[in-house]
C-alpha cells in the first residue's frame, strides 16, 4: 500500500482541534493498515518525526429508515503523537 492510501482523511472535532495544541492529530486510515504503516505514512506525506501511534476501531452505527435497519460504515481510526522537536502538520491553510 501506498502511503496516500493508508492515510484517509483527518477527523477534524471539537476535540481533535484541542488535541492538535498536545502535537496530537487524528486521522482515518485504511482498515488494514498498522500502526507502523500509520507511521511511515504520515512521516512521508507531511514530513515529521512521529513518536507515538494510537489505533482505535470505530463500529459503524445501527440506523434506520422506517422498518428498514442497517449500519454506518465502520472505520478505523488512528491518533498520531509528533515528537518535541517536529514541525505542525498544517491542515488548514491560512489565507
Amino acid at each position: 500500500m501506498e502511503a496516500r492510501d493508508i492515510i484517509l482523511r483527518p477527523v477534524i472535532t471539537e476535540a481533535s482541534t484541542d488535541r492538535m495544541d498536545d502535537k496530537k492529530y487524528t486521522f482515518d486510515v485504511d482498515l488494514r493498515a498498522n500502526k507502523n504503516q500509520v507511521k511511515n505514512a504520515v512521516e512521508e506525506v507531511f514530513g515529521v518525526k512521529v513518536a507515538k501511534v494510537n489505533i482505535m476501531n470505530v463500529k459503524g452505527k445501527e440506523k434506520r429508515q422506517g422498518r428498514y435497519v442497517g449500519f454506518t460504515k465502520k472505520r478505523r481510526k488512528a491518533i498520531v503523537t509528533l515528537s518535541n522537536d517536529s514541525d505542525e502538520i498544517k491542515l488548514f491553510s491560512e489565507e
